[in-house]
């Protein structure tokens, strides 16, 4: 659903991706590792064509992104660190509007419907999202991407600043959006959220993309282990 083709990005000189190959696919969460420059949010950003490739590819659900801009983005859905919703309206309205800009006419009550499985009620979902903690704006990005029925998922830090309910909630409806056979990339500094979460983990250093490991296949300890060696390495 995702995959990247000797991608790289160059700015200024300087490679912030360099010759990045990689795979996620349906009922997948791909979680990629790596300190604040790694490239990791470049990499998202070149899915969502934010950025063009100095090199290489991006695709989604078979199409190359720079070449099929529009139709790529009706795959996919975004939640980025900070989910940005208009803060005079309220939950449901913020999702009655995104919904009709994916050209999905929902009734109020399907988007209450799609709000309560995101785990916000109606009586949050009617107040105004200015009032809203984190926790419940992921809640609606989620649920913006239920209605979408996006066939991807790339999220950007989605955990920053959550508290420990919160981030657990959050993985919930990760797992819930993967068995729905939805393809997610997420990046994260939190190699506990990582390794709780995801199906494949990559690790990324400087632009490259240096490991990948099944997450079933090594332990908390293993993990940070060897996340800190390639980071010292």
């Amino acid at each position: 659903m995702l995959e990247t083709i000797h991608l790289s990005k160059q700015f200024n000189g300087n490679m912030a991706l360099n010759d990045v190959n990689l795979k996620v696919n349906p009922a997948e969460i791909y979680c990629l590792l790596g300190a604040n420059g790694a490239g990791k949010t470049t990499l998202i950003n070149l899915f969502l064509n934010f950025l063009e490739p100095t090199q290489g590819q991006a695709i989604i659900h078979g199409l190359d992104v720079g070449s099929h801009p529009l139709e790529t983005k009706k795959y996919i859905a975004y939640i980025p660190e900070q989910v940005m919703l208009y803060g005079v309206l309220s939950g449901l309205e913020n999702l009655e509007y995104f919904s009709r800009l994916a050209q999905k006419d929902l009734s109020r009550p399907e988007l209450l419907k799609l709000l309560a499985k995101a785990g916000l009620d109606e009586g949050a979902a009617k107040k105004r999202v200015s009032t809203y903690s984190k926790g419940m704006r992921q809640k609606v990005g989620i649920a913006i991407a239920l209605a979408k029925e996006a066939k991807a998922l790339l999220l950007d830090e989605p955990t920053s600043g959550l508290d420990p309910q919160a981030a657990n909630e959050f993985s919930q409806l990760l797992k819930m959006s993967r068995d729905q056979g939805v393809a997610i990339l997420m990046t994260t500094h939190d190699l506990f959220h990582a390794k709780q979460t995801g199906s494949r983990i990559g690790i990324m250093k400087q632009g490259r993309l240096v490991d990948e490991l099944n997450s079933e296949a090594i332990s908390h300890t293993d993990l940070e282990q060897l996340y800190l060696q390639h980071m010292k390495g």
